[in-house]
């Protein structure tokens, strides 16, 4: 029986919906997907430069997965270079504290705590909601 999906805790959505080669069309590149949850472990520890434990403790996970996690993430954008493949951002099992939301109309990518209605850059109503899981006010983190 397999384990049941535990989320992981994101702080932010990536800024981009991912990256490609310079120079090719999107359409004849082959991609590669990395999760909401694999590009955060990638911003805290390469970027934000935490140690594992610390990620894995913020990400509410533990250290061993967190390791899997990384490993899995860096793997992916190896063979994203070494291929010449573009690079997708998008799913995952994972859990927020607010609301994230992309407008289509100016690619504006807005974090609140509330439900927005409409882009806070050009008032377009034409916004989708990237995080379906968000923690609930009175549901707290073990940690």
């Amino acid at each position: 029986m397999p384990n049941r999906v535990r989320y992981r805790k994101i702080m932010m959505p990536p800024p981009m919906d991912g990256y490609k080669p310079f120079g090719i069309p999107l359409r004849q590149l082959e991609s590669v997907t990395l999760l909401f949850e694999e590009v955060e472990a990638i911003r805290l520890v390469d970027y934000e430069d935490l140690s594992q434990e610390e990620a894995a403790e913020k990400m509410d996970i533990s250290r061993p997965t967190f390791t899997r996690l990384i490993n899995q993430a860096r793997k992916k954008v190896a063979k994203a270079f070494v291929e010449g493949r573009a690079i997708l951002m998008q799913g995952g099992n994972y859990i927020t504290e607010d609301s994230w939301y992309k407008c289509h109309k100016c690619n504006e990518t807005m974090t609140t705590l509330k439900q927005a209605r409409q882009c806070r850059n050009c008032d377009s109503e034409d916004i989708v909601q990237l995080n379906k899981e968000t923690i609930s006010r009175k549901r707290r983190f073990r940690r």
